[in-house]
C-alpha cells in the first residue's frame, strides 16, 4: 500500500508538488533562523572570551573581589608553575597568561619633549612565544591598519583612531607613564609598529597591545600576570563545563583567608555576563518556539488546505465503496511523506544558507558605530545538533495534523448525498 501511495504522489504532481514546496521554505526558515540565533549569541560570548574573560580565568582572590580596578598589585606570582599545573589538569583548555593595564602613553618630539599624550588601556599577551595563538585569537594579523605585528622586545601596536589622535605612525617613539606591581611610577619606551582597528569603539578609542614580557620588565612584575584565561579547545564556551571545571579547581586552591590564593571563574561569574548568559539562553529558547509555531501554523494550514482541495475526490472514492478508515489513513501517510521529504530537502537547503553565514559572515560594522559594549560587527551562523532534527518538528508534525483535521471531514459524509455533489 505504501509503494502504490508513494508511486501516486511521484505521478500526480498537483498532490504532492506545491505541499512539499511549502514544507521546505517552512523548515528551510526554521533551521537557518535557528543556526542564525545560536551564532550570534555564541559570538558575543566569544568575542568578550578572547578580549577579557577566556572561556574561564585564573586570578588572585583579591584580584577577583577588585576586578574592575585592575590591580596588579595583587597580581598572580609563579605564574610559570600555576601554567603547568593547569595544563596537566586541564588539557581540554588553552591558557594564556595576561596583564591588563592602565597608563598614560607620552608622544615626545624631535627635541624630547612632550607633543601629545592620551590615557590608554593596555594588554600584555604572549606575541612573541612560538606555541601561543594570543595573536589568532585576537585577530591581530587581520585587523593591522598599518605596520606590522611586534617581532621584537620593545615593540607595540596601538589602535588606529588613538595613533591618529596622537599622531603617531609606525616607527615613532613613545613613553608608557604608569605605575608598577609594588606602586612605584614607572616609564617605560616602546617603538610603535603598527595600528589596529577591532570595529569595537570601546577598544580602539585607546589601547595598546604588547608582548607580555615587555609588559613584565614596564611593569616590574617578573614571573607575574594579573589573570591566567583558559579557552576551551573545541572553541565554544559552554557554561556547564566551565561552572564544573571552576568549582573542582576553586574547592582544591581558593582560600578565603589567604587573598594571594588563586581562584577561578567562569565567564558567567564575570561582570554582567552572567545575566546575558542565562537571557540568551531563554532567549535561543523562546524565538526558536516562536519560530517554529509560527512555521507549524502555516504548515498546518497547508495540510489543511490540501485535504480540503481533495473533498471531491475523497467523495468518488467513498462512492465506490472505500472505507472512510481506509481513506483516512491513506491521507495521513501520504501526508507524513510529503512532510518527510520536504523537511529533508528544507533541512538541507537551510543547513546550506547557514554554512554560508557561518563561512562569510555578515558585515554590520556600520551598524554599530557609538557602541560600548562588546559586540560582534561581523554575525555568524553557527551549525549544531539540534539544526539537523529540528525542521522535522513543524515540517511532519504539522502537515500531518493538518491532514488529520481535513480528513475529519471524511467520516461526516453520507453516502446518499455523493451522487448529488457529483452531479453538481
Amino acid at each position: 500500500m505504501i509503494k502504490f501511495l508513494i508511486k501516486g504522489l511521484l505521478r500526480d504532481k498537483s498532490r504532492s508538488r506545491l505541499p512539499v514546496i511549502v514544507v521546505t521554505l517552512g523548515v528551510m526558515l526554521t533551521v537557518f533562523m535557528h543556526a542564525y540565533i545560536t551564532g550570534f549569541m555564541g559570538d558575543t560570548f566569544e568575542m568578550n572570551a578572547k578580549f577579557a574573560t577566556g572561556h574561564v580565568k585564573v586570578m588572585t582572590y583579591a584580584y577577583a573581589e577588585n576586578l574592575s580596578q585592575l590591580p596588579n598589585d595583587l597580581a598572580l606570582v609563579e605564574t610559570d608553575n600555576l601554567l603547568a599545573e593547569l595544563r596537566n589538569s586541564y588539557p581540554d583548555f588553552e591558557w594564556a597568561p595576561r596583564i591588563q593595564f592602565g597608563g598614560l602613553i607620552d608622544v615626545p618630539d624631535s627635541i624630547g619633549e612632550t607633543r601629545s599624550q592620551g590615557p590608554a588601556i593596555g594588554l600584555g599577551i604572549q606575541l612573541m612565544d612560538k606555541g601561543s595563538k594570543e595573536a589568532e585569537r585576537l585577530n591581530l594579523k587581520s585587523s593591522l591598519v598599518a605596520g606590522s605585528l611586534p617581532s621584537r622586545p620593545g615593540e607595540i601596536l596601538l589602535s588606529d583612531d588613538f595613533a591618529r589622535k596622537l599622531y603617531v605612525k609606525p616607527g615613532d617613539e613613545v613613553t608608557l607613564i604608569g605605575s608598577t606591581m609594588n606602586g612605584s611610577m614607572t616609564m617605560y619606551n616602546f617603538t610603535v609598529v603598527g595600528t589596529v582597528r577591532f570595529g569595537v569603539e570601546i577598544m580602539d578609542r585607546g589601547t595598546i597591545i604588547a608582548d607580555l614580557e615587555d609588559v613584565r620588565a614596564a611593569l616590574d612584575m617578573p614571573d607575574a600576570a594579573g589573570e591566567i584565561l583558559g579557552f576551551e579547545k573545541k572553541g565554544f564556551y559552554n557554561n556547564e563545563n566551565a561552572e564544573m571545571i571552576s568549582a573542582g579547581f576553586n574547592s582544591a586552591n581558593t582560600k578565603p583567608e589567604d587573598e594571594f590564593s588563586p581562584i577561578m571563574k567562569s565567564l558567567a561569574r564575570q561582570g554582567n555576563l552572567g545575566q546575558y548568559v542565562k537571557l540568551s539562553e531563554v532567549w535561543s529558547m523562546y524565538i526558536s518556539l516562536v519560530f517554529v509555531f509560527a512555521m507549524s501554523l502555516v504548515l498546518w494550514n497547508a495540510g489543511l488546505l490540501g485535504g480540503l482541495r481533495r473533498y471531491g475526490e475523497v467523495g468518488i472514492r467513498l462512492a465506490i465503496g472505500e472505507e472512510k478508515g481506509h481513506i483516512f489513513r491513506s491521507m495521513i501517510v501520504e501526508s507524513f511523506f510529503i512532510g518527510l521529504v520536504g523537511s529533508a530537502l528544507g533541512t538541507a537547503i537551510g543547513l546550506m544558507f547557514a554554512w554560508l553565514l557561518q563561512s562569510s559572515g555578515m558585515d554590520i560594522s556600520g551598524m554599530m558605530q557609538g557602541a560600548s559594549m562588546m559586540m560582534p560587527t561581523i554575525i555568524r551562523a553557527r551549525i549544531t545538533p539540534p539544526d539537523f532534527y529540528i525542521g522535522f518538528i513543524p515540517g511532519v508534525l504539522s502537515t500531518v495534523a493538518g491532514t488529520m483535521l481535513s480528513g475529519i471531514g471524511i467520516y461526516k459524509r453520507q453516502t446518499a448525498k455523493l451522487f448529488k455533489e457529483l452531479e453538481a
